[in-house]
């Protein structure tokens, strides 16, 4: 009878898509037990949406990293400079301070989180906080607590309020067992990191909310994002950020991987548009909830050269780190990102000639050579 009742319930809440003619499950959205925020079991989650008529309201945590502060001046250009707050635990620098609105957000804090989505009316939410795969196996244990139990977080609060979320994967989601090239998106994923490991979780995870709770989850696998204005955080293919640093500062540089190591990358500007993209593509024209993304793909001696052109002393020399290495060859060498381009309309602008020519630039590193000369 119990069985009956549910199968009852179910029925009872199945809707037809008028815009794509197929069937989709929408349950109602309850808890499946106490959460880390206190909410009860079996507690009515919110369902109260934006207006498609106003700019969203968004969140961006972790956002003092690679990507964050760069993803939010391009949402604040898009819907207005208070739309769109920063958050992160670490004291921001006061040029990031006074471009916009920053607020602190510990995501293991899970009643502190839902106060922030609560009083600022959040509707859309990026979720970058992570530790990244060789900072990860370096501390499992904070890797965890970050990657998963924050993520936990993260998805409760946007189910329960109705927020749409996007959550960033990587190349690092699969892994040695897994066609390296190119890698589909599905296909066999098992990771030997824990940073790994973590973003298959949130990708299955996030699915899970979408179909279980009827959360607008979205995701994008990131291959090496490369960029002129940030630090390296502790990835495998930082490599390709700090190459440029040392170029325009003494035209050497020392490679922790080997130089045949083929790796899918992609330059900024073409990740923050690629991220806003997903998020205003209509619901219907997503077939997945994660896509691969691309742009090139190349190894450490192939972007020397490239870099040659620029800065003819460049001089890279190897000392390879083995588990940097082994990282780097458990991972795609380029990703099949097919589904993005015919769902959505995904298109990257910039090839290693065009990246190089940019990122060099940027550095300067063409007015030091000319300056020795």
């Amino acid at each position: 009878m119990l069985a009956l009742g549910m199968l009852k319930q179910v029925a009872s809440v199945t809707a037809q898509s008028k815009a794509s003619g197929c069937w989709k499950l929408v349950l109602p959205l309850r808890s499946l037990g106490s959460s880390p925020g206190g909410f009860p079991a079996d507690a009515n989650f919110h369902s109260t949406p934006f207006s498609e008529a106003e700019p969203p309201r968004v969140l961006i945590t972790g956002g003092l990293g690679q990507l964050g502060v760069r993803l939010a001046s391009l949402l604040r250009k898009q819907f207005g400079k208070d739309n769109v707050i920063l958050s992160d635990i670490k004291k921001p620098p006061a040029h990031v301070f006074h471009s916009g609105p920053f607020v602190y957000t510990d995501i293991l804090d899970y009643k502190k989180l839902r106060e922030i989505v609560v009083s600022h009316r959040i509707s859309w939410l990026f979720h970058y906080s992570a530790l990244l795969s060789a900072v990860g196996e370096a501390n499992v244990a904070l890797a965890r607590d970050v990657n998963i139990t924050g993520l936990h977080n993260i998805l409760d609060v946007a189910a329960e309020y109705n927020v749409r979320l996007f959550v960033p994967s990587t190349i690092g989601a699969f892994g040695p067992t897994s066609p390296r090239n190119p890698t589909p998106d599905l296909c066999i994923q098992r990771p030997r990191t824990i940073y790994g490991v973590s973003k298959v979780h949130a990708e299955l995870m996030g699915e899970y909310y979408y179909y279980r709770y009827g959360l607008d989850f979205r995701c994008l696998r990131y291959p090496g994002i490369i960029s002129a204005d940030s630090q390296p955080g502790g990835g495998t293919t930082d490599y390709a950020v700090q190459i440029f640093h040392a170029a325009a500062k003494n035209g050497m540089f020392e490679c922790n991987l080997k130089a045949s190591t083929r790796l899918p990358m992609m330059y900024i500007n073409d990740c923050l548009r690629a991220t806003l993209e997903i998020m205003e593509a209509p619901a219907e024209c997503l077939s997945m909830r994660t896509y691969n993304i691309s742009a090139m793909s190349f190894t450490p001696e192939e972007l020397a050269q490239a870099l040659r052109k620029h800065v003819p002393d460049f001089q890279i020399t190897y000392c390879v780190d083995p588990l940097r290495q082994a990282i780097a060859e458990s991972w795609p060498m380029n990703l099949d990102d097919s589904n993005a381009r015919k769902d959505w309309g995904w298109k990257h602008d910039f090839d290693l000639p065009e990246l190089v020519a940019t990122m060099i630039s940027l550095h300067g590193a063409s007015t030091r050579i000319a300056q020795a000369n």
